[in-house]
Parts: structure tokens; sequence; C-alpha cells
């Protein structure tokens, strides 16, 4: 027996609520002595840190520094390292593109270019209604190259979907991005014999686009990842007999959420109402996964102090949550990311769960932030086992065995 068969042998339905929020990128490292969550004024999580279990928790693995896909896979429940999903689907599937069995999903990102050179990999982060006309314009630009038909679909601020249909496309090729400044338009390359057409395309994509663009300053090359077709996955609903929603603003969030097979409740961008389209549905499921994201867009910015502010209006609102009084809370983020260091990292998450049956803490883990948290009665363990965790509180597992 395998843990997706055990999970599916032991869960049970009841009525009992559960919310997971996830502060995207929630982990840093110190700047002057603290890091971003130890800087910012958060009296209210602190106080449900006191009445809680802490921890820390490795998306992956210890050392390996998770993309988004995999660090939110874990937090569901399902393993990261077996179920591999291109950030292309994630990001079709979260803005509402279809995406057929011979389609490839492609995950674009607008971008910056000086003589070949990659300046901006972000393109400034252009506002959305920028992109959409871009995508506009783009359309009637670039519908098909060779035989393959080419789909546009626009994203948040800089990122937009490329989808691609046709015969014999492959998913077995390279990005084509060199993921930092100050390197070369990078294209994509075949990993088999099969998927050299695939490349071929792509490249030929990243080409007219950039000439379609060469005076559109800062949008004016693209670079592209997550190549992908549509994974076969297991629904929440069959694994652990949950009816989940997701309340999440980026197409990439709602993607994952989805494919996990929660529905998708439509919000506002800000905090508030998101938490407000929580009250609203709270009553018709038994799973909320929540997601907010500038903590991770403030820590791959370099940007410490916006970091800390999202993080303190975050707290500000807090009390709406818990008015609620769900069975299970927890919060966290899926990976680290430090302002100090621009980008994701290794560092294991704070983590936080409230519910009836907890065990005491040290009392000197009364804070929530990551020196805290390392001293937790949780320990340190890995994020595939948060939502088992979040199941048990909610005692919707029946014992294993005799």
């Amino acid at each position: 027996m395998n843990r997706e068969e055990l999970f599916e042998r032991i869960s049970i339905k009841n009525q009992k609520k559960m919310i997971m929020i996830i502060l995207d990128g929630l982990g840093g490292l110190p700047i002057n002595g603290k890091t971003e969550l130890e800087t910012a004024k958060t009296p209210n999580l602190d106080n449900l840190a006191f009445d809680s279990e802490l921890g820390l928790t490795h998306p992956i693995s210890i050392g390996v520094t998770p993309g988004s896909g995999p660090a939110h896979l874990s937090l569901f429940g399902y393993d990261p390292l077996k179920y591999t999903i291109g950030r292309g689907i994630l990001e079709a599937l979260g803005i509402g593109a279809e995406v057929g069995a011979k389609d490839l999903a492609i995950r674009g990102n607008f971008a910056t270019q000086k003589n070949g050179i990659i300046t901006d990999r972000r393109a400034g982060r252009i506002p959305s209604e920028k992109n959409r006309e871009i995508i506009s314009y783009l359309k009637k630009r670039i519908k098909k190259i060779d035989d393959v038909k080419i789909s546009l679909f626009s994203g948040e601020e800089h990122r937009f979907v490329l989808r691609l249909s046709g015969e014999d496309l492959s998913e077995n090729v390279t990005d084509a991005d060199p993921e930092e400044i100050g390197k070369p338009i990078l294209y994509s390359k075949a990993k088999s014999k099969k998927a050299e057409k695939t490349a071929k395309i792509l490249n030929k994509f990243i080409d007219k686009l950039t000439e379609e663009l060469k005076d559109s300053y800062p949008v004016n090359t693209c670079l592209l990842r997550g190549i992908a077709k549509y994974p076969k996955i297991p629904p929440m609903s069959k694994l652990f007999k949950l009816k989940p929603a997701a309340i999440a603003v980026y197409p990439m969030y709602k993607g994952l959420a989805q494919l996990v097979g929660m529905d998708i409740l439509n919000t506002n961008r800000s905090i508030r109402d998101e938490i407000e389209t929580l009250k609203k549905n709270y009553n018709n499921y038994n799973f909320f996964f929540i997601h907010i994201k500038k903590t991770d867009s403030y820590g791959e910015d370099g940007n410490f102090e916006k970091k800390v502010k999202v993080i303190e209006e975050f707290d500000s609102l807090l009390p709406r949550i818990l008015k609620l009084n769900p069975d299970t809370l927890v919060i966290t983020g899926d990976h680290s990311t430090p302002s100090i260091i621009k980008s994701h990292s290794w560092h294991p998450n704070p983590f936080l769960i409230k519910a009836k049956y907890q065990r005491k803490n040290p009392e000197t883990a009364t804070k929530f932030s990551e020196t805290s948290c390392a001293k937790g009665v949780l320990g340190i363990f890995n994020s595939i086992d948060i939502l088992p965790l979040m199941m048990a509180n909610s005692i919707k597992f029946k014992k294993y065995g005799a």
C-alpha cells in the first residue's frame, strides 16, 4: 500500500472546517539582525502562536530550493517528486485556457533585452492592462508557426501563457530562460530527436515576438519555461474526502488548486477581499486554501520593507479569519524568499497550526517567527505532512490497522 492508497482508505467525511493560509515566500533571512517576519509588528500572529503548535517545514527535501509548483503540491499532500507538473499547465488552468491532449502549455514572461542581453526578466512588472494590450497586438501578428497553431493568453503583470496546438509536440525540451539578468536570450533545446520540432517552434516564436516588439521598451522579448502537457493527478475529494476551495489571485495558484480538484472562488486582489470571499463561502466547503502573493513578490524584488508591510497587513486582518473559528487553521509559506537573496531559497518555512488537541511549545517559542518556530513542539518536518496533520487534527482520519 502506498501513501495515497492509505489516505483514501482512512479518510472520513465530517463537517469540521480547515483553513490553510499560504503567505507565499514567507520565510526570510536576517538583515540588521532580524528577518522580515521578525521585524514585522504582528501582535495577532504572536498571540495565536502562543496557543498553537509551531515548527519549520521543508517543501521538498533539506537543501533543495523549490519552485512554486512542487512546493504547493507538497502542501496539498502530494509527492512533488512523483508529480512533476510544468508551470505552463498551471498558468494555463489558472487563467481558464483549455489544454487539449495534443497541446503544450508554456508559461511566458515578458522581458527586457538590450543587444540580445536580458536586462530585466520581468519587464519592470508592467501593469496587467499593458499586458493585455500587448497580447491583443501579438494575437493578430503571430497566429501560426509552420503547422502549429499559436494561442496567447494574458496573465498578471508580466506573465502570459503560450499554447501550441498541433501534431507531434513534445514537452521533452529545455526552458528558454537564462534565469538571471546579464545573460543572452536563451533558446530551447530538444532533449530527444522527437522533441526537435517543438524546440524549433519555440525558438521561432521567441525571434518573431522579439522582432514584433523591438520598439516596445521595456517589453521587447520573452522568456519561456514550464513547457508541459496536461498531467493526471487524483483529486483531493478522492484522496481525502474533502470538499475543497481555493481563494487566490494569481493564475498559477488557481491552476495548482484546480489540478487537485479545488473549486476556484472569484475574488478581488486585496487580502481584505480574499478574506471576505472566505466569509461568503464558508458554509459551502470544508477545506479552504488562501494564497497571498505579495510577500514573495517583494522578496524577489529585494524589497525588505514592503515584504514586512504585507506581513503586517495580513496580521491586522487575521482577527476576521479567527472569528470564523475554524476547527484547524494553518499559517505558513510554500517556500522562503529572503529579500537579501532576491529569490526562492532552501531555508525551511515557519509553520503554525491551531486546533483543539495540541501540545504546548517551550516557553521560549511564543512568537510567530523563524527563530521561535525552530523551537516549536513540531520540530522540523516535510511540507507533504501538513495536510495529513490538518486531517488528523480535524478528526478526518480513522485508525489504521487493528
